[in-house]
């Protein structure tokens, strides 16, 4: 009786026995592999008479007895120089001859001819492959090869016999020779490391340095069905876990879409350096989303919404690319007529439209497929024409163009949103709507008719499919285009690739490994006579923003960073000491601020780093007008490429780059702006990406936001984002209560305001009822109705534009209500509120500032929190002042702010007596002046550089500096005591 086989060459049989069998692969032999040009020259040979008789039998006329090594030098030539793929797809010249070394599958099964071409191409598997040349005879466990060219290589291992994938990658970095022609660049399309648990792929050898990326699954867990959460694969109740690699992702057809439709050669520039190949081979979660998109889309046609959730970092942009170009061509289950007309990118980040357009380029050979709108919509009206069929635009952009196209009912869009809740609001979607089927030529309608034909166009349009890409979607995003589930109806997303899987997947890094954070301690106090009232409220604010803006706790901060970046992160030599850190600020006054003290410590400790400062527009500091160009001494558009060179260290940004800035060498982050939710998500996450194999961790100091804000943000999003519950119809009905109630507006006159608007009257004859309406407000409600009314308005206006998407209704009268409100809040009388915290900031004096490090935690993410649709407002009062005197306000803000011992006398003879002069006596030019010339000389330095060190320490202790510039009895005693202590001591 015969046992089964569990060793590794059992592993290598079983797959090899798949298929064969199942994907009808032919079994390759050893000893048919040319090991100088890398084939299988049986292979090669068979397909190649098999399929183009006459070409060969050309060149075997010219070659004669050197045929066959003509041949295939010239094959291995052009890989070489143009790479497996170019080959693959476009073939080679040799001589006059045009050899075919792949047939593309067909994109129907419409053309026997086609589909006959494309079964004589020869997929084989090959055991214990004899890749090397030398005396060691090194093998390969197993290659896939196409007539007779090598593909992809594999090593396999075997838990059984306690070997995993780990050590098949150590066999690739450490035994597989990168200089071996097979293991060359782009001379495979990707190498396999697989065990019976896990898979890993690279595209590019690199010895020890070689990086392997997760091609696995994930795992569901038990609070989430639905999709993978977790690293690793599922149990397999059919076989063994990585059974899917050979049995799906290899069969020919799919491995055949893969060649033709994903794998691609990109370039990205090197600081100084020429430009770097890297060969694009899709992760599993990229291939498995857009593969279920298009199966959807072919099976239920135009019109539905999808959400795809996928961490920072993941590589949507490849995914959006891969989708974009694919959907261009799909067809419908008839394989007869294209689905999409146009495929619109609605994207605010240049890179993905070059992105875009650069790969795309690999992939069709029609020229002018891809088009950005840059200008209004006459240009995307050409672009339609021409025949454009991606068309790229900001959201900016396409919410302007929207405005004015007029004909395109007849055509169909995929409209694919990039980071969807940034770029899809009500009104936006509203317009993108309205816009595309907008028809032309209609019979005349009844007012009832025009309005539901309003409430029609506002909805996501019928003839357009929208694909939402998002890592962190919010409420309305998920219930916009999320998926609701039949059983428990709640909202989820179509495809989720989580932060939780591709952290544990070392595909990204945890940010939240290494978060410390600091406490501020202030005191104030007042430096007037009188003892004025101001809002407490808004009174507070004003200070904490003057006094962490200050010069100086900006100069202290600074010096934290600094000092930390260069102790905790260069010294520590971080990604192999290139290590780049992010300044993230609460204003441009302060990154302005934060520029310059950052530019001035560093010179003091004439340190090689500089910094980068980022905002938008232009900001007056200090009688200065400062911009980005005039700070950094180059463009704005330069920041990117400027931040990659080796000196530029500190990117300190004000609400730019927070986003969609993807640069793998940023290692810290300082951050000193109050930051939550999504906002502090898609932050943080700017020092998530992976650089194998250099960064292995983060770090992020926080002056500001506490541990429990950032573990409420991230915590939605680390698993799969779930919406609980949709939007409330009732909503919309208790709002109209509300506002009804108020008596601003009859019934009669949103009707009579409505027909009028409908019929597209000259405005003179809509102003009277908004007039009238507007006076009843004025005349017969007070501040706090009046308030109210119009954020209620706001909200019934905002709610319904966002509910008439997503749900089926039909009534006209809130269309009419609404359309009626948007046009009177407009013309309300504005809210008169008085600052009553003018002047507050022009009546104190900062005492001191100091800030101290409170803790360094690792925040522990738990997943499975649902989110809950936007809770109703129903508050709308106007805003009621606190008011209280300065002298309380400043004591209660020092009580809550600086609660430190601040017990004076103490504080003021440490100062004094131990900090000053040790200041002084560390001084180069006074230690110069004590040791090489004479008493009186020394004190002379001594007394200079004790006024240099006074000021330094002005806003630390400004009595006692106050004490000093204002007493010259007092200041005489200061000097001589203090020179005495220093000078007496150093002689004796």
């Amino acid at each position: 009786m015969t046992s089964t086989d569990t060793s590794e060459k059992g592993l290598e049989a079983l797959i090899e026995k798949s298929l064969i069998e199942t994907s009808h692969y032919v079994k390759g032999q050893p000893h048919d592999y040319d090991r100088i040009y890398c084939i299988d020259k049986t292979k090669l040979l068979q397909f190649l008479r098999h399929t183009q008789p006459q070409e060969i039998a050309k060149l075997e006329t010219k070659y004669q007895t050197k045929f066959e090594q003509k041949l295939l030098q010239r094959i291995s030539d052009q890989i070489k120089i143009k790479g497996i793929i170019e080959i693959l797809r476009n073939g080679i010249k040799a001589d006059e001859v045009k050899l075919t070394l792949y047939y593309k599958k067909p994109d129907s099964q419409l053309n026997p001819q086609t589909i006959q071409q494309y079964n004589a191409n020869i997929f084989s598997v090959t055991r214990q492959l004899q890749y090397s040349d030398d005396k060691k005879r090194l093998s390969l466990d197993m290659a896939i090869f196409i007539n007779g060219i090598p593909v992809i290589t594999f090593e396999l291992k075997n838990n059984l016999t306690k070997q995993n994938v780990q050590d098949a990658i150590k066999q690739y970095q450490k035994d597989r020779d990168p200089k071996e022609t097979l293991f060359s660049f782009a001379r495979c399309l990707v190498h396999f490391a697989v065990d019976d648990e896990l898979i890993f792929m690279t595209t590019e050898l690199k010895g020890e340095k070689t990086i392997f990326l997760p091609f696995n699954k994930g795992q569901k867990s038990e609070q989430n069905l639905l999709f993978p959460d977790s690293a690793g694969n599922p149990i397999n109740p059919n076989g063994i876990k990585t059974d899917y690699l050979w049995k799906q992702i290899l069969t020919p057809s799919s491995l055949s879409n893969i060649i033709e439709k994903y794998v691609h050669i990109v370039k990205e520039k090197e600081d100084g350096k020429k430009d770097k190949k890297k060969l694009i081979f899709p992760r599993y979660h990229q291939l498995d989303a857009v593969r279920q998109l298009l199966s959807d889309v072919k099976n239920n046609g135009i019109g539905k919404r999808y959400l795809i959730q996928h961490s920072a970092g993941s590589g949507k942009s490849n995914s959006i690319s891969w989708l974009s170009h694919q959907l261009v061509e799909l067809t419908d289950t008839s394989e007869t007529q294209t689905i999409f007309d146009s495929i619109i990118v609605v994207t605010d980040r240049i890179v993905l439209d070059k992105q875009i357009r650069d790969n795309i380029k690999q992939f069709a050979q029609v020229k002018g497929v891809v088009e950005a709108i840059t200008g209004g919509s006459k240009q995307l009206k050409q672009a339609l024409e021409e025949g454009k069929k991606i068309i790229i635009t900001t959201v900016f952009k396409f919410s302007y163009i929207v405005k004015e196209i007029q004909s395109l009912a007849n055509k169909r869009f995929a409209i694919i949103i990039d980071e969807a809740h940034s770029s899809q609001n009500g009104s936006t979607a509203a317009k993108m709507s309205a816009s595309l089927n907008k028809e032309i030529g209609e019979e005349e309608e009844t007012t009832e008719d025009r309005i539901l034909r309003i409430i029609e166009e506002q909805k996501l349009c019928h003839n357009a499919s929208y694909f939402a890409f998002t890592a962190t979607p919010k409420n309305k995003t998920l219930e916009t285009f999320g998926v609701q589930n039949p059983t428990d109806h709640k909202f989820y997303p179509f495809h989720n690739y989580s932060m939780k899987q591709a952290i544990e997947e070392e595909f990204i890094l945890d940010v939240l490994q290494n978060y410390t954070t600091y406490n501020s301690y202030y005191k104030l106090q007042k430096k007037i006579e009188d003892d004025p009232q101001f809002d407490t409220k808004r009174a507070k604010k004003k200070l904490k923003k003057y006094v962490e803006g200050h010069p100086h706790a900006i100069r202290q901060k600074a010096e934290i960073m600094i000092d930390h970046f260069m102790d905790e992160v260069i010294s520590q030599r971080k990604i192999n000491k290139q290590a780049k850190a992010m300044v993230v600020t609460n204003s441009i006054e302060s990154a302005i601020r934060y520029k310059l003290a950052f530019d001035a410590y560093l010179t003091e400790i004439a340190s090689p780093y500089k910094t980068i400062v980022a905002f938008s527009g232009s900001k007056d500091v200090d009688g200065k007008l400062e911009t980005e160009s005039s700070m950094n001494g180059f463009p704005s558009q330069d920041i990117p490429n400027q931040f990659k060179k080796d000196e530029y260290r500190f990117l300190i940004v004000a609400d730019k780059y927070q986003t969609g800035f993807d640069q793998p060498l940023l290692h810290t982050m300082y951050v000193d702006k109050t930051i939550a939710d999504i906002k502090a998500v898609q932050t943080l996450s700017r020092l998530n990406r992976a650089y194998k194999p250099d960064k292995k961790d983060t770090f992020i100091l926080d002056f500001v936001n506490s541990a429990d804000i950032i573990k409420a943000a991230f915590d939605p999003f680390y698993k799969t984002t779930i919406l609980s519950e949709e939007t409330d119809l009732n909503r919309l009905n208790d709002l109209q209560d509300a506002l009804d109630a108020y008596q601003v507006y009859s019934e009669d006159q949103v009707n009579e305001f409505m027909n009028l608007f409908i019929k597209g009257v000259e405005r003179d004859q809509l102003d009277p009822i908004l007039d009238e309406c507007k006076q009843t407000f004025k005349d017969e409600l007070d501040e706090n109705e009046q308030a109210d009314f119009k954020k209620k308005a706001k909200l019934f206006v905002r709610n319904y534009e966002f509910m008439v998407q997503i749900r089926h209704f039909r009534n006209p009268y809130w269309e009419s209500l609404k359309s009626f409100l948007k046009l009177l809040v407009n013309k309300l009388p504005s809210l008169n509120e008085a600052d009553l915290s003018k002047g507050i900031l022009e009546s104190i004096d900062m005492e001191s500032y100091r800030v101290e490090r409170q803790t360094t935690l690792a925040i522990q993410l738990e997943g499975n929190i649902e989110i809950a649709p936007p809770p109703p407002d129903t508050s709308g009062s106007k805003y009621d002042p606190n008011i209280d005197r300065l002298s309380n306000i400043i004591q209660d803000f020092n009580d809550r702010f600086g609660n430190i011992d601040w017990t004076e006398k103490d504080q003021v003879r440490r100062f004094l007596f131990e900090e000053l002069p040790q200041e002084i006596s560390q001084d180069e030019e006074y230690q110069n002046a004590k040791q090489y010339s004479d008493r009186q000389n020394a004190r002379i330095t001594f007394e200079k550089k004790l006024v240099d060190k006074f000021q330094d320490f002005i806003f630390n202790h400004t009595e006692a500096y106050r004490k000093f510039t204002d007493d010259p009895d007092f200041k005489a005693w200061l000097s001589e005591t203090l020179f005495k202590m220093d000078y007496d001591k150093g002689v004796a």
